[in-house]
This record gives structure tokens, C-alpha cells and sequence, in this order.
């Protein structure tokens, strides 16, 4: 009672001095307000309460969702991603990743393999461009399977297109699972040609692909560095092509290719690649000066023979 007598006499003493009052007021709210807030975040956030987030990997969709109840967490699919190796359903890949310490009800974000792929209309290419027939089998989601060259004047122009064997038509409705590949019959006047192999070091597998389908070339056998895993291979770049940068080529060759995570060995691939081309160009253009040489000597009997031109010393190398 003295107490309360005490805190009531000097509330009523304060109220003599409105100001020191007020301020006084304003305080003890700010200290409440402050207060109330710490005590709702504690148990907003569980403070102190943590867990152990499970891997997951490699694990059915049901099955994690089953496990991340258990210990207050929550399963989102984020991603999903077609990979024929693996069963539909499951999960690739997570985030954060397995044994992670996070505060409970955390979400855990998942990328699982589809349980098929999707399916997509086959556009006619036939009467079109190689070039735009290969852009308009990728917008579809699709790919190029194989370029068969066949003697016919209209060069690098699609003569028919064929998937799963079959010829496809102005009116064909086929569809095929997103990704798979269209062969195409393209001509070639007297039946073969040559083309300057492009530079796909550096680049994804897919851009690689494209580019060498664009230039004629076919896609021969792909090999990804041991430390590559499934989900890693979008971002594995080339650094070994079996057809020498800058090099001709017959029309329809397949060119094999290897793939790797280290940045390094892409660069230092990429440098020797550039200084090769550049001695392979060189070398090709003196050995088409000295041919045009010898041939104006041939048509032009009187005049003085072309002198020797001196070949550089490791131009075999460049043609073995």
C-alpha cells in the first residue's frame, strides 16, 4: 500500500510539471513498444530453435516432403528438369543444400526430375534454309539428330526431314518429346563440299551444337570431365573440339567434343586454339598464293617462273 501510495504521489507530483510529464510518458511507450516487439520476434522466429536440413537428394518428392514435416520444414518445388538416368519424381537438386542449420519452418527449394518430358508440335522445314531450319527446330524446343548431305543444286537448303523414320509433310501434325532430334536431307551441288570449322571452345554444350549445325558440321561424340555430375552439365563449357578451329572440312562431318567446369583449361584451350587458326590460315593462304602462282606460269609460258616461296617449317603439322 505505501508503495502504490508512493507511485500514486508522484504521478500527481509529475502532473504538476505537464512537460516533464509528457516526456516522461512518451518514454515509458517506447519502452513498451520496444519491449512487445522483442518478445513477438523471440517467438516469431523461434529463437534458438534450429534444424538440421536433411539431403534430400536422389530421394521421391513424396518421401522429402514426408522427412521435412518430421523436422519442421517445408518442401517447394522450384524447378523441374527432364533426366532420362533418373526416375520421375525425384529430387536433383536442393536449396539450401543437406546439412544445412537453418531456424524451423524454413522452406527448402527443389528441382526434381520430371516424370516426362513435354511434348511439342514438329515444325516443316523442308524448302527452308539450313539456317533457318536449324532456328526453327530450336524455338520448338527440338534439335538437328544428323545432317545427310545429297547432290542437288539447291545448296544448304533442306530437300525433307525425317523423325523416328518417318518423312515429315506440309500437313503432318507429329509431335515429339521436347529436346529430341530431326534428321535432315540438305543438297549440296556435286554431291560434297567443304567448310571452315567455327571456334566452339568456350562454349555450352548447346551452343556448340548449334553452331556446328549451322556451318553444316554434325555433332559426334560428347565426353564431360569426371567431376561433371547431371546437374552440372549446363554450365560445363568446351574445351576440346577433334576438328582443328579454323580448319575445312567435308560438309556433314562429325566433330567430337569435350566438356569441363575448370575455367582455367577453357582459357588456356581457347589461347591455343586462336594461335593454331591463325597458323592454319596463314598457311592456307600461301598455299593458295603459290597455286595461283604456278598456274599463271602455266598460262603464261614466256613469263619469267615464279621463284620458290619458302613455306614455314611446320606447315605439315597444321594439315596431318
Amino acid at each position: 500500500m505505501k508503495n502504490k501510495k508512493k507511485a500514486n504521489g508522484f504521478w500527481q507530483g509529475l502532473k504538476q510539471y505537464p512537460l516533464l510529464y509528457n516526456m516522461t510518458l512518451i518514454v515509458l511507450i517506447v519502452l513498451g513498444v520496444v519491449l512487445v516487439s522483442a518478445i513477438a520476434m523471440h517467438f516469431g522466429t523461434r529463437h534458438g530453435s534450429h534444424r538440421t536440413v536433411p539431403d534430400f537428394s536422389g530421394v521421391q518428392l513424396a518421401d522429402a516432403e514426408k522427412a521435412a514435416a518430421k523436422r519442421g520444414l517445408q518442401i517447394i518445388v522450384n524447378d523441374s528438369l527432364f533426366v532420362p538416368a533418373y526416375e520421375g519424381g525425384m529430387v536433383l537438386d536442393q536449396l539450401p543444400k543437406g546439412g544445412a542449420q537453418v531456424k524451423a519452418g524454413r522452406k527448402v527449394y527443389v528441382t526434381i526430375n520430371s516424370l516426362r518430358q513435354k511434348m511439342v508440335k514438329i515444325p516443316y522445314v523442308a524448302g527452308r534454309s539450313l539456317r533457318q531450319a536449324k532456328n526453327m527446330l530450336e524455338i520448338a524446343g527440338l534439335e538437328i539428330e544428323r545432317l545427310e548431305y545429297v547432290d542437288d543444286i539447291a545448296t544448304n537448303y533442306v530437300l525433307e526431314a525425317y523423325y523416328d523414320g518417318v518423312q515429315l509433310l506440309p500437313e503432318s501434325t507429329m509431335e515429339a518429346e521436347m529436346g529430341s532430334g530431326v534428321v535432315l536431307k540438305v543438297g549440296v551441288q556435286g554431291g560434297s563440299a567443304k567448310a571452315e570449322m567455327p571456334k566452339l571452345i568456350g562454349l555450352s554444350l548447346q551452343r556448340a551444337k548449334s553452331r556446328l549445325w549451322e556451318m553444316g558440321f554434325n555433332v559426334g561424340k560428347v565426353v564431360y570431365d569426371d567431376d561433371v555430375d547431371m546437374l552440372d552439365k549446363k554450365s560445363a563449357k568446351v574445351y576440346y573440339q577433334s576438328v582443328d578451329q579454323a580448319r575445312e572440312s567435308e560438309l556433314g562431318s562429325k566433330v567430337r567434343l569435350k566438356l569441363t567446369l575448370d575455367a582455367e583449361k577453357v582459357e588456356r584451350m581457347s589461347i591455343e586454339s586462336d594461335t593454331l587458326a591463325k597458323n592454319i590460315i596463314a598457311a592456307r593462304l600461301e598455299a593458295e598464293r603459290v597455286a595461283d602462282s604456278l598456274r599463271n606460269t602455266e598460262n603464261n609460258p614466256q613469263s619469267e617462273p615464279a621463284t620458290e616461296v619458302q613455306q614455314p617449317e611446320n606447315i605439315e603439322d597444321f594439315f596431318m
